[in-house]
C-alpha cells in the first residue's frame, strides 16, 4: 500500500476551554494550532478525514464521575474518528491505512494503536463506519438486542427515532418483526421514519399528544422502550407499558444542557405496578462482540434491509456551531464533521 503524505506542517484543534454551563457555546472552546506530531515508537500519525459528533460528548465535558473520564481544561476534545495513516512506527499499521479511533477533534493525531480499528473504505463510505457500522450502531444492536431483550411481535417505541442511533434501533426492531413506532421531531423527521425507514407509526413530539397518540398506536402497550431522550418523553411512557416492558435507558439529550438538575422519571411507580423494569448501558460493555455485530449489520444493509443516512458538515473551523444541531434537533441520521477530502 503506498505511503501516504502529510499535506501540512499545522495542525488545528478545538481544545475545552471551560466547563459549559447549559448550552454549549464557541467560548467553551479554544481553537488552537500546533506543529503536525511526529510519531514515536509503536505509534503513528494519523489524518483525520471525518470526526463523529454525539451526544455523549456534552457529558465528557462535565467533571464529574462517570463511566470515562471528563475530557481536561485545555485537553483536545474527545471524538471519534475516520482517518487515514499517514506515517507509521507501528508494526501493525502502516502508511495509507484506513482507521476509525478516538482521534479527537483535529486534523492530526498520535496513536499507539490501542482501541483503532482497521476498515475498508471500498465495502461502505467512511461515515457510514461512525454511524450505522460504527459505535452508534453497536449501540442500538446491543441496546435492543442485549438489554431491550425484544421478542418477535413486541411492540417497540424509539425515541430520538430520526437520530443516529434511534433510526438504526428502530430498523432493528423491525428486522425481529416487531411493531415499531418512532418519536421524533417535525413533520419531515416523521415522514422519514415512516418512509424510508419502515417505521409503521410516527409521534411527532412537537404537535402531537404523545400519550393518546402511544395510546393509539400501541393499544395493548408498549413491550420495550428504547429511550434516548429522557424527561418528559420518559414519564409519558412509563404511562404506556405493558405487563413486564424492558426500558432501554440509552441516553437523555433533553436534559444534557439543563443549567440545574435533571429531570428524573416521576411515573417510575409504572415499573412496580407492569413487573417492569429499566436498565441503562453502555457500549463500550460489549467490545469483545463488536465484530459480530458488525457482521450481521453489514449483512443486513447488503440485503437491502438496514438504510444508513449521514448529516456530513464541511470544516472544522464548524465543529462547535454543528455539534450544537445534535442539541437543537436539527440533524436527520449520523452527524458529521467532514475534515478534509479522502
Amino acid at each position: 500500500m503506498s505511503e501516504a503524505v502529510v499535506t501540512s506542517t499545522v495542525n488545528h484543534q478545538f481544545r475545552l476551554a471551560s466547563r459549559p454551563v447549559g448550552m454549549v457555546t464557541r467560548d467553551d472552546w479554544e481553537y488552537t494550532t500546533e506543529p503536525v506530531p511526529t510519531p514515536g515508537e509503536g505509534e503513528f500519525l494519523v489524518q483525520n478525514l471525518y470526526i463523529s459528533l454525539d451526544p455523549a460528548m456534552r457529558g465528557w465535558m462535565n467533571e464529574g464521575r462517570s463511566y470515562v473520564p471528563p475530557v481536561g481544561i485545555g485537553e483536545v476534545m474527545r471524538a471519534l474518528a475516520a482517518g487515514r495513516v499517514i506515517e507509521s512506527e507501528h508494526s501493525g499499521f502502516e502508511g495509507g491505512d484506513t482507521v476509525i479511533g478516538t482521534f479527537g477533534v483535529q486534523e492530526y493525531a498520535v496513536s499507539n494503536g490501542a482501541m483503532v480499528m482497521k476498515v475498508d473504505p471500498e465495502l461502505a463510505p467512511l461515515p457510514v463506519y461512525l454511524g450505522t457500522l460504527g459505535i452508534t450502531g453497536l449501540t442500538a444492536y446491543f441496546g435492543l438486542l442485549d438489554v431491550g431483550a425484544l421478542k418477535e411481535g413486541e411492540t417497540v417505541v424509539v425515541s430520538g427515532a430520526a437520530g443516529a442511533v434511534g433510526m438504526v434501533a428502530g430498523q432493528i426492531a423491525k428486522i425481529k418483526g416487531c411493531k415499531v413506532v418512532g418519536i421524533a421531531g417535525g413533520p419531515e423527521k416523521c415522514e422519514f421514519i415512516r418512509t424510508e425507514l419502515g417505521f409503521d407509526a410516527a409521534i411527532d413530539y412537537k404537535s402531537d399528544d404523545i400519550r393518546a397518540a402511544l395510546k393509539e398506536h400501541a393499544p395493548k402497550g408498549v413491550d420495550v422502550y428504547f429511550d434516548n431522550v429522557g424527561g418528559e418523553i420518559l414519564d409519558t411512557v412509563l404511562t404506556r407499558l405493558a405487563r413486564h416492558a424492558r426500558i432501554v435507558i440509552c441516553g437523555a439529550i433533553s436534559q444534557y444542557n439543563n443549567d440545574g438538575p435533571m429531570r428524573g422519571p416521576s411515573n417510575y411507580m409504572s415499573l412496580l405496578v407492569n413487573r417492569a423494569r429499566m436498565e441503562g448501558f453502555v457500549v463500550f460493555d460489549y467490545a469483545d462482540r463488536y465484530l459480530e455485530a458488525i457482521i450481521e449489520m453489514a449483512g443486513w444493509m447488503n440485503a437491502g434491509k438496514l438504510k444508513t443516512r449521514e448529516d456530513i458538515v464541511e470544516g472544522l473551523d464548524n465543529f462547535p456551531e454543528t455539534l450544537l444541531k445534535l442539541f437543537r434537533g436539527e440533524n436527520t441520521g449520523k452527524l458529521v464533521l467532514q475534515v478534509a477530502s479522502e
